[in-house]
């Protein structure tokens, strides 16, 4: 491990472009890579924290297709989309780049050509999936068929969503075109593979002897399974006309795969964010004295613990990662976030929806983080977190003490007068905090860091509540300025501690407490610890602001509904028809006599769930049907109602009634009956439809 390093470089997993951001990526990635970045920056380090948009692979073109647009387009349109997002949010990144751009092709380029010229790749002829109808090799996401592990019919070409199996396309069973839906031949093909089984005992030198004490247990132990399988060559170009063109002789058509060029796209950011700031990039990643991590999400484990070092160990220039904190998934109301099926809260919307409320998204995903487990989001923890924590907690202390002081000394820091017990102990407690804060944080344990960030704030409601200054100001003025003077410490702490999981209400307190950023040589993290007043004596606070506002029930009921519809959507989308009846001849149907018919009276029937008698108008007489409808409409609400009657249907008993007709009716995603009605303007009860 690299003790006392000179400086960071931390690395976000590249989303891609082909939608938006949404809370499953906050909560995995971007949110942890945040806090722990900000974190090193207030405390002196050298960072470099980099990211950007990967533009090229196969759902890009899937998409495109879809969508009849270029591949370009598709980047384009969710670049801005996701780097807005990001900004708005307050992702504090050093740069944020784009695979598609010049510095990104030639880094690539250049990395793979050193590889290939020093005999790192395997070349060879293989049969791979080919689409005759479209006339091209399927890469592996225009693939689906049945996993060989776990039975799965809807896995990909690369990849098991179900069993988290990684997958040749040739592994699949009953593969078939996600282009054209026809069953692919095999065809030859040539390609370029990284041996990964020759690196096998340097990676478990490397991570299984390394790395076993420091490496999260979910990751560790992905690891070993995927090593104790055995790893085999994997292929790192692919027949594809959208991404890096190979580059050497005879590779026309041919472009690095996605999964190659993707990683190299944290070096090639560096590259653009050191070129802008005048630093030289290559000590951030080639000198031994960086620490890089690998902020990631659980699904590209593989490829940030095995196959990007064994690219950087082939290539041999490069540093390898000191740690991949990658977390679990988070899910939805109790439900897989999925992107196709629009089940998520996506970044932007949330953004338009909750204005100037980022920092609360922060917070629950922060408390709610997937750290070892997946985990849930729901609506109503979002609120109850924000109303009964940020609001009762942090901004309720904040209030009293800033309000208080304006009230008592015109916004002025009183100068204390003799300290109690209770003053020192409290003092004390509030100089421990950032060293607990920054031991969570170092151990990658970020809710359990923004845990502690709230004690500091119940520490200083406790203190308030049981020193009581509101009613100590009528008979011992000297002790109150005692306690508001430990009590505006505790709220500068929370100023400068809360930075790295609540930027924006760091920000919005600083400004209330008049609170400047010195230059120093201290770094304010530790300045906390270190300098005797955080705000001294005489120094002017401004007027008190709301840190946080209260969540409605009508705003969650919003969003709860907006996933209602989203359900209610894919439900009707999946909904699959019933499987046609016997064949009916033309006299068969003409049989059948449709009437339009009016509702005249309903009643439910005594005694059933489900029954509903009604006296219809069917133009030629008023007669009695019984309908099984009750469970779906009140009596009330249907008369009047115009609807489509058999009228020549044979009388049947139902409970001694007897019913003279069929009211037709089908029904909805939700299974609730809805009448097939005739929808024409001036249709009379009697008219026949034919």
């Amino acid at each position: 491990m690299t003790q006392n390093p000179q400086r960071y470089t931390i690395t976000a997993a590249l989303p891609y472009t082909n939608g938006p951001i949404h809370i499953g990526h906050l909560a995995g990635v971007y949110v942890p890579a945040d806090i722990y970045s900000r974190f090193l920056r207030m405390q002196g380090h050298d960072v470099a924290f980099v990211c950007g948009s990967d533009e090229h692979g196969v759902p890009i073109t899937i998409k495109a297709k879809k969508e009849g647009i270029t591949p370009q387009d598709v980047v384009d349109k969710y670049n801005g989309i996701i780097k807005k997002s990001f900004e708005e949010f307050g992702i504090s990144f050093d740069n944020y780049s784009r695979t598609s751009g010049k510095t990104h092709h030639d880094t690539a380029s250049g990395f793979f050509r050193k590889m290939y010229e020093e005999g790192k790749f395997i070349e060879e002829t293989t049969k791979q999936l080919y689409d005759a109808e479209a006339g091209q090799f399927l890469a592996d996401r225009f693939v689906t068929g049945t996993c060989p592990k776990c039975g799965n019919e809807e896995a990909y070409g690369d990849q098991c969503e179900k069993c988290g199996t990684s997958l040749n396309a040739t592994d699949l069973i009953n593969p078939k075109s996600t282009i054209t839906g026809a069953v692919p031949t095999l065809k030859e093909t040539r390609h370029w593979f990284l041996p990964l089984d020759q690196y096998e005992d340097w990676l478990k030198e490397w991570i299984l002897k390394g790395h076993k004490a420091d490496w999260k247990s979910n990751v560790y132990g992905q690891v070993k399974s995927w090593i104790d399988d055995g790893l085999r060559a994997r292929a790192v170009t692919r027949d594809l006309d959208w991404g890096i063109p190979v580059p050497v002789e005879g590779a026309d058509g041919k472009v690095l795969y996605v999964w190659f060029d993707a990683p190299i796209g944290y070096i090639s950011s560096t590259k653009e964010w050191a070129e802008r700031e005048g630093k030289d990039w290559e000590p951030y990643w080639k000198d031994e004295n960086t620490k890089l991590i690998h902020f990631i999400g659980k699904d590209n484990i593989v490829f940030h613990c095995i196959i990007f070092p064994v690219m950087l160990k082939a290539h041999g220039d490069y540093i390898l990662p000191e740690n991949v904190p990658a977390n679990e998934f988070l899910n939805l109301e109790g439900n897989k976030l999925s992107t196709s099926k629009n089940w998520a809260v996506w970044l932007h919307e949330y953004l338009e929806d909750f204005p100037e409320q980022q920092d609360v998204l922060r917070y629950v995903l922060t408390a709610n983080a997937p750290e070892t487990k997946d985990n849930d989001f729901t609506w109503k923890d979002f609120q109850a977190r924000n109303n009964n924590e940020l609001v009762a907690i942090f901004g309720n202390f904040i209030n009293r003490v800033i309000v208080l002081t304006n009230k008592y000394y015109n916004g002025v820091i009183p100068q204390p007068e003799a300290f109690l017990d209770i003053d020192e102990k409290t003092i004390a407690e509030l100089k421990a905090y950032p060293a607990v804060i920054a031991s969570s944080i170092q151990k990658y344990r970020f809710r359990e860091a923004q845990g502690e960030l709230m004690n500091l704030a119940r520490l200083g409601n406790k203190y308030l509540a049981d020193e009581e200054p509101w009613k100590v100001i009528k008979e011992d003025e000297a002790r109150v300025k005692t306690i508001m003077y430990v009590a505006l410490q505790i709220a500068s702490a929370l100023a400068t501690l809360s930075e790295p999981f609540l930027p924006f209400t760091s920000a919005k307190l600083k400004k209330m407490l008049n609170q400047q950023e010195e230059i120093s040589e201290i770094p304010a993290w530790d300045k906390i610890e270190t300098q005797k007043a955080l705000l001294p004596a005489g120094h002017q606070i401004g007027k008190a602001e709301l840190l946080f506002s209260k969540i409605e029930d009508t705003a969650i009921e919003k969003q709860l509904e907006k996933l209602q519809a989203t359900k209610a959507a894919n439900e009707m989308e999946n909904q699959k028809a019933e499987p046609q009846k016997d064949l009916a001849t033309f006299d068969d149907f003409t049989k059948m006599d449709l009437r339009v018919g009016k509702i005249l009276e309903a009643e439910k029937m005594p005694k059933t769930k489900k029954l509903m008698k009604l006296k219809v108008d069917t133009g030629i007489d008023q007669r009695t049907i019984v309908s099984g409808i009750a469970e779906h409409f009140s009596a009330e609400e249907i008369i009047g109602k115009q609807v489509t009657v058999l009228v020549n249907l044979a009388p049947r008993a139902l409970r001694s009634v007897e019913s003279e007709g069929m009211i037709l009716m089908t029904e909805n995603a939700e299974g609730k009956l809805v009448f097939v009605n005739p929808d024409g303007e001036n249709v009379k009860a009697g008219t026949i439809i034919s």
